[in-house]
């Protein structure tokens, strides 16, 4: 299997746990790990920052998979390959590039109003 497969089964596996959280047959245990996995998984914040050199990967290389391989165990075999399915029909979409720019307009908005603040208290 190569890298790109394994990344591909990765971001499946992934957003196929974050569909098992929301079913009712999946223990409440496992709606509560996979929720914190996912929310990890697909936000822009990370435990460490990816610009601090080696270390800020190494989270990402390591907790996220880690992670996914925990739940795979903690889901019932049934409901994992259903919501594999349906992770792997909507991987086949297109990407939203409206999304992602209403997004990064949110993110310089808060940073914006950041650099405001602290100049209007003399602070910068």
């Amino acid at each position: 299997m190569s890298f790109k497969d394994r990344m591909h089964r990765l971001r499946v596996d992934t957003h196929a746990i974050w569909l098992a959280t929301r079913d009712v047959r999946t223990p409440w245990y496992a709606k509560l790990l996979g929720g914190m996995i996912a929310a990890y998984a697909l936000s822009p914040i990370d435990l460490i920052p990816d610009f601090v050199p080696v270390l800020g990967l190494i989270d990402d290389v390591v907790l996220i998979p880690a992670g996914v391989w925990l739940m795979l165990r903690l889901i019932p075999d049934h409901v994992m390959a259903e919501h594999r399915f349906s992770a792997e029909r909507a991987s086949a979409r297109p990407v939203s590039r409206a999304a992602a720019a209403v997004i990064l307009l949110f993110w310089l908005a808060v940073a914006a109003s950041l650099v405001w603040s602290l100049r209007a208290y003399q602070y910068w």
